[in-house]
């Protein structure tokens, strides 16, 4: 009758069955259920969120952080999935790496005293940055593909997945410092260098590989 229908199709659940009428809810699910997956699984963008909590003192300077990046991302996600920007994937990809990069740096500047420009201004930060990791996770989307009768909808549900991920992950570490700090452990003078030289260590090999897969060196 002319009617639409949309589904995604998993290993687990290869077959669809078209119902009579078109569920909005199964479509909200799914997209809400990817937006999850893909934050979850997205270690470049969890680490920009670790690399932040460790750096934004106080929970009300860090919801501050938080919200700004997630503002900042959804306004560039919607821009991007409805085709009114487009930035290459590969020069995004790479900046978030740098991002990284950045905030690993400021976490060490922080440790020696230094008051760093995101302890400063994490909003800031949290929000230049996040336009860029929101065209990530445009790019993400746009491998999935949106219907084209439920854009609005899909693009609401796979944003609040995003957020409902970076939520579950901010809890989760939140929830590990605090079970950390209650050992009765004392720790190598120095110890607190492993985690950002590592972040930054990791995020370094990524923006370098990721912009020699678009500005080939030679030799």
């Amino acid at each position: 009758d002319g009617t639409s229908h949309s589904a995604i199709l998993r290993p687990a659940s290869p077959e669809f069955t078209i119902p009579l009428q078109a569920s909005k809810l199964e479509v909200a699910a799914d997209y809400w259920l990817l937006g999850t997956i893909h934050i979850l699984e997205g270690i470049d963008h969890l680490l920009f969120v670790l690399a932040l909590l460790m750096i934004v003192p106080g929970m009300v300077p860090l919801l501050k952080a938080v919200t700004a990046f997630t503002v900042a991302h959804s306004i560039t996600l919607a821009l991007a999935t409805l085709g009114m920007v487009h930035v290459p994937s590969a020069p995004t990809e790479a900046i978030i790496a740098l991002s990284i990069v950045f905030l690993a740096s400021e976490i060490i500047h922080k440790h020696n005293g230094q008051i760093s420009l995101t302890e400063r201004y994490p909003w800031l930060i949290a929000f230049s940055f996040g336009l860029v990791h929101g065209l990530g996770f445009a790019g993400a989307l746009s491998e999935i593909g949106v219907p084209q009768h439920e854009v609005p909808l899909a693009l609401l549900m796979f944003n609040v997945g995003v957020e409902t991920g970076q939520i579950l992950f901010i809890m989760a570490v939140l929830s590990i410092w605090f079970f950390l700090r209650r050992l009765p452990v004392n720790l190598p003078q120095g110890a607190w260098r492993v985690l950002p030289y590592s972040i930054g260590s990791v995020a370094a090999f990524w923006t370098i590989d990721r912009v020699a897969s678009f500005l080939p060196l030679s030799v």
